[in-house]
């Protein structure tokens, strides 16, 4: 009789559930099983850290809808990539992390790395399990990518004792498994659309809030529908830009704090009312707006307020079926209102401060020169991976997406370190689907150093990410070179250097050097579209662009506080 070893089993129900790459880093006991995973068909990325294995198997599980796979070694292999999973699980990002771990009669004794591991993911995941025997594996792989999937996505971890990896059984004790499902579409209440409706049309000033739960949903034809035949403004959280292209003039981006404080009636597609958006409360909203809420996670509505009109539903359906009841009623919001007059004279308004900042090329440079002359030659509709304090934010109001799931950031979680493994995702995801496309990854030096030696990823699989760091020698913010200087040279570094402060101008671009590449330096705006055209020309592995900045740069003065604080 045939028989199978568990690696092979285990590689061959991934694939039969759709899962396209794995991210993860060799070891015991699941060197075999990274061999089997390619036997299987299966893209298999060495990477160099296991929290940016993750980060990169969650993007590619959200560029997709299909999980990625992440695969560690046993007991410290699985911890670090801890935060890699609690990331996928608040950003509702489908991952699948698999795990080595002890072979089952060393447990209990004191065995290699012996870890409970089942019960150490189990808070930051949909599901975690072990399954008891070989010829069960490709049940609780069914279970498991179905669940990352289902619902509001996330993550799910299974387990496997290297003894259960060798173990050899007959193939035909292995029972067939379906495949997962097509995913089930939640429908709204026709009731709820009409209330939704109603309420909106009586709106003053009228608020539609998309966030990348409508990009994930591919909902962007149905919210660009909604909002163009009622000509309601639209305002982005960071991932779901593109959603409704930015530079569209119903985007009122510019506009963000008065139209969060002012409007009346919110319709919320794909977002959460948590930090990101102030949790829909006061200061930075109307004490009595009314929230139409729109999510496929029933336990999500009235989450932080009470909305007037909370629909359980996929996004899809759900707003293609407000937009037919618009169109039905003949609703359309007045461009001449007030409400657009204020939006208008406040985008104008802050679009002239920013301008003001952006057209500055004195050197130092600030981030918003560096920013807009920058998206000045980039290419139509690259995927840009964003992470950083203000290299992330700034950038957020001046990179512009037309496109939705074309950027990534540090997300509801606001982990740092996970740009390069988006990076690396975002290119294996155009080499396959859209080869033409182009990723730029725009880092701080702070954010570049979480992760940078995936850098050495980057070139090992020829990925042509183009590599910006926005380097302004600290944590928000360096310290002038005199005073660094000053600094280095007194008997106590560890006591008078700044918290925040970096080394001045790390030469960051050498790094292309270990590599027998070309890295850039850049001081100044012609020397950073320069560098830029011709990083875009490599095809056949990253690029790094270092770009010193002041130390003090800073964003424009804001409203508010950039986090809403509790009272109590």
């Amino acid at each position: 009789m045939e028989e199978i070893d568990g690696n092979t089993v285990l590689a061959q129900a991934l694939k039969e559930q759709g899962v396209e790459y794995v991210f993860g880093i060799c070891g015991f006991p699941v060197i075999e099983l990274s061999m089997a995973l390619q036997t299987a068909g299966i893209h298999y990325i060495g990477m160099r850290n296991e929290q940016a294995a993750c980060y990169a198997a969650q993007a590619i599980g959200y560029l997709t809808g299909v999980p990625g796979g992440v695969l560690v070694v046993s007991g410290p292999g699985l911890l670090h990539v801890f935060a890699g999973m609690a990331n996928a699980q608040v950003n509702c990002w489908p991952v699948l992390v698999i795990g080595g771990s002890c072979p089952q009669d060393h447990e209990g004794i004191g065995g290699f790395q012996e870890c409970n591991q089942v019960e150490l993911a189990r808070p930051y995941c949909k599901y975690a399990a072990r399954p008891p025997s070989v010829s069960l594996i490709p049940q609780h792989v069914e279970k498991a990518v179905r669940l990352t999937r289902y619902g509001r996505p996330g993550a799910a971890y299974l387990d496997f004792p290297g003894n259960m990896l060798q173990a050899q059984i007959p193939v035909d004790k292995i029972p067939p498994q379906y495949t997962s499902p097509e995913l089930p579409i939640v429908y709204p209440e026709p009731r709820k659309i009409e209330e939704a409706v109603t309420l909106l049309s009586q709106a003053r000033r009228p608020l539609v809030i998309v966030g990348k739960g409508a990009a994930y949903a591919h909902a962007e034809r149905e919210v660009r529908d909604l909002v163009q035949s009622a000509n309601l403004p639209v305002l982005a959280t960071p991932m779901g830009k593109g959603v409704v292209d930015d530079n569209s003039p119903l985007s009122i981006q510019p506009a963000r704090s008065l139209a969060l404080q002012r409007a009346d009636v919110v319709v919320l597609l794909g977002a959460r009312l948590n930090w990101i958006l102030h949790f829909g409360r006061p200061p930075r909203y109307s004490p009595d707006v009314k929230v139409i809420q729109i999510d496929v996670s029933a336990e999500e509505l009235h989450n932080s307020v009470q909305s007037a009109v909370a629909i359980q539903a996929d996004l899809k359906p759900a707003v293609a079926q407000l937009v037919d009841a618009v169109k039905r009623r003949g609703f359309v919001f007045n461009k001449q209102s007030d409400w657009w007059a204020d939006l208008s004279k406040k985008i104008q308004d802050n679009k002239k401060k920013v301008e003001e900042m952006a057209l500055d090329k004195s050197e130092p440079l600030n981030y918003y020169a560096v920013f807009h002359h920058l998206m000045e030659v980039l290419p139509p509709n690259p995927i840009i991976v964003s992470e950083g304090a203000n290299t992330m934010d700034i950038g957020r109001s001046i990179l512009m997406n037309a496109l939705p799931r074309h950027r990534l950031d540090a997300g509801t979680f606001g982990t740092m370190g996970v740009g390069l493994g988006f990076a690396i995702a975002a290119a294996l995801y155009c080499r396959h689907n859209e080869p033409e496309k182009k990723v730029i990854c725009v880092e701080g030096d702070s954010a570049f150093g979480f992760s940078g030696m995936e850098l050495e990823t980057m070139v090992r699989y020829k990925l042509p990410v183009v590599l910006i760091v926005v380097n302004n020698s600290g944590i928000y913010g360096g310290m002038p070179e005199d005073v660094y200087k000053d600094v280095q040279e007194s008997g106590e570094v560890t006591k008078v250097t700044p918290p925040t402060t970096l080394t001045f101008s790390t030469r960051y671009e050498n790094m292309m050097g270990l590599f027998g590449k070309k890295g850039y330096f850049v001081t100044s705006i012609s020397q950073l579209q320069q560098a830029v055209k011709e990083a875009l020309k490599v095809n056949d592995g990253p690029s790094i662009i270092n770009v010193i900045i002041s130390p003090s740069a800073d964003r424009k003065p804001q409203t508010f506080s950039w986090l809403t604080e509790s009272k109590l």
